[in-house]
């Protein structure tokens, strides 16, 4: 499954406004044209990513529903109006955050299992790019995990693409997990896609509390977990513990 990026919103740019056309005889008319409308393009394209990360950081500290293509407006520094120029929703907007994270983070699991690797390096390389995510990606997830109901209730099929790359995910990590198990190197007696949910959430959740330039970033607390997962955290012959 392709993760859907929606264009219905998300690709409406605003247009490109270069200078007049150059008279056709004009051969350094043409190329001072040319430069005029792709600079004008480049900063248009430039200031709608500026507009996206602004609104994704809103909608991550005051969540989506609460955000208003007012306040938006009035962070970016602009009438409400010409904010319309760019998105004709902040429904576009969160659109074009969760997705553009959606492709990235994808896109990335499926490397990471094109290298064929065991099972264990394949699961430890996933929670390292899950973890990787947590500071491009930070206002997403917090939407994702705040919003997810919401955007899955409203009329439509806008955000159906949420549970398909929610599927196609867990299907990568049980699978991986499933693999292990057939070959021996992880333990039988425990359920595929509980503990995948358990990892997924275990590195979503950072989300919340990790914060750039603490004792670990991003790649030491991926390690760690990956220690923890793997290695566990009692010492000595494992014994079970039944109430």
């Amino acid at each position: 499954m392709n993760t859907r990026k929606n264009s219905g919103g998300a690709s409406a740019v605003a247009g490109a406004t270069g200078g007049a056309p150059p008279r056709s005889g004009s051969g350094a008319a043409k190329r001072q044209g040319t430069t005029r409308r792709t600079s004008s393009s480049g900063s248009a394209s430039e200031r709608r990513d500026h507009l996206v990360k602004l609104a994704a950081e809103l909608f991550a500290r005051k969540g989506f529903q609460a955000t208003t293509v007012r306040q938006i407006a009035d962070e970016a520094g602009i009438l409400s109006g010409s904010l319309y120029h760019h998105f004709d929703s902040k429904e576009t907007i969160v659109d074009e955050v969760l997705s553009t994270f959606l492709t990235d983070l994808i896109g990335r699991y499926k490397t990471a299992l094109e290298q064929e690797g065991d099972p264990r390096a394949v699961l430890s390389e996933m929670v390292r790019i899950g973890f990787s995510t947590l500071e491009p990606h930070r206002a997403a997830i917090t939407v994702m995990q705040n919003d997810w109901n919401y955007l899955r209730s409203l009329p439509g099929d806008r955000f159906d693409y949420l549970i398909r790359a929610e599927d196609e995910v867990e299907r990568m990590w049980v699978e991986q997990i499933k693999r292990g198990q057939a070959e021996g190197l992880f333990r039988a007696d425990v359920d595929p896609k509980l503990t995948y949910r358990m990892i997924r959430d275990t590195i979503w959740v950072a989300v919340r509390w990790f914060r750039p330039g603490g004792r670990l970033n991003t790649a030491g607390l991926a390690e760690h977990y990956v220690t923890v997962l793997f290695d566990g955290l009692a010492t000595g012959e494992r014994t079970s513990h039944k109430a």
